[in-house]
């Protein structure tokens, strides 16, 4: 029997071009797209962008985009999102309102997901965001927008949620027809920066046996910043300010890929999941989205590609992502993707 097989997406602003690359990859090696060859996907904040534009339908019903056109998404519309102003560059508004009005990510993600809804998506997606009214965390599921009217919104308005940065972008304000029931989002990260053990748990309560199980998690790139204890003995509030969150959100990305890890098998033969995070050499920020940065993050995760362990790791993965291709009639070597 196929293993029913997860695609989790960490958030990570324009960091989600690296991802995007691994998956165009995945893409070339196998001839497929990645919503033909996932049956979950989960994405968090600039992961929520990946795995809705990768399952949205075109007019064909087929998907709409490649990973390849997720990764020109990043290309050319940073900018749009993260636009370097004059008044952006003197950090006007740091102390009060966001980096960012939402005019521009709210304007890109309008160009390219229109009026899909969250039920049209081809397989099943999960997108984290957080009620800071409620004080909860919110889990979009095209599943249940599918059964349930009241949980159907368009992607573009998901997307938005998980992807509402505290000081980046303005919080996502979604109605439901009911003016005295409404969401107040901001960011997935805020409680599932890496998504993928909430896909695992959703993918346990579709009915799924973890044996049957193969998940693929992808980061978008991590600092190894050594904090030494002798400096770190005697600092404050202030010292610990800036930090302390990069360390909150950096460990608990890694606490689940552990929890997993123990959870599935992550060696041998029986390999039931995967990981992959590259390492930052250099200084780069979630809202760069300038030529040189952009530069910097593609050739690392093709750097990150090109490494043997990381090669043969990709290929063995999607060896398995087409395993059944011959149980379903499909050529063990399909034609090439369409640019």
């Amino acid at each position: 029997m196929a293993p029913f097989k997860v695609l989790a997406v960490d958030g990570g602003g324009i960091w989600g071009v690296i991802p995007a690359l691994i998956l165009a990859a995945i893409e070339e090696q196998t001839g497929r797209p990645i919503s033909d060859l996932f049956d979950l996907l989960a994405g968090t904040s600039t992961g929520g962008i990946i795995a809705c534009g990768l399952t949205k339908p075109g007019a064909d019903g087929k998907a709409d985009k490649s990973a390849n056109d997720i990764v020109q998404l990043y290309a050319s519309e940073g900018t749009t999102i993260f636009p370097k102003t004059f008044l952006q560059g003197l950090h006007v508004g740091a102390i009060r309102g966001a980096k960012y009005e939402a005019a521009g990510i709210e304007s890109t993600l309008q160009k390219h997901f229109g009026d899909v809804r969250l039920k049209d998506a081809l397989k099943p997606v999960l997108i984290p965001s957080y009620d800071i009214e409620k004080q909860i965390p919110i889990f979009f599921k095209s599943e249940r927008a599918r059964v349930d009217p009241t949980y159907d919104f368009p992607m573009r308005e998901v997307v938005r949620a998980t992807s509402a940065a505290p000081t980046y972008f303005p919080p996502e304000k979604i109605d439901t027809g009911d003016p005295l029931n409404y969401y107040a989002l901001v960011d997935g990260g805020i409680v599932a920066g890496n998504p993928a053990l909430c896909a695992y748990a959703e993918a346990m309560k579709m009915g799924k046996a973890a044996e049957d199980m193969l998940v693929v998690s992808l980061g978008t790139g991590e600092f190894r910043r050594p904090i030494k204890y002798a400096d770190a003995l005697n600092w404050g509030q202030l010292e610990w300010a800036q930090p302390i969150i990069g360390i909150v959100l950096q460990g608990s990305n890694a606490t689940v890929d552990y929890q997993l890890q123990q959870l599935l098998n992550y060696d041998g033969p029986k390999q039931s999941y995967f990981r992959f995070q590259v390492e930052f050499g250099q200084d780069t920020s979630i809202d760069d989205a300038g030529d040189a940065n952009l530069k910097y993050l593609m050739d690392l995760a093709r750097a990150y590609l090109s490494q043997p362990d990381t090669a043969d790791t990709l290929k063995r993965l999607c060896a398995l992502l087409t395993a059944s291709d011959s149980a379903t009639g499909q050529s063990d070597s399909p034609p090439p993707l369409t640019p």
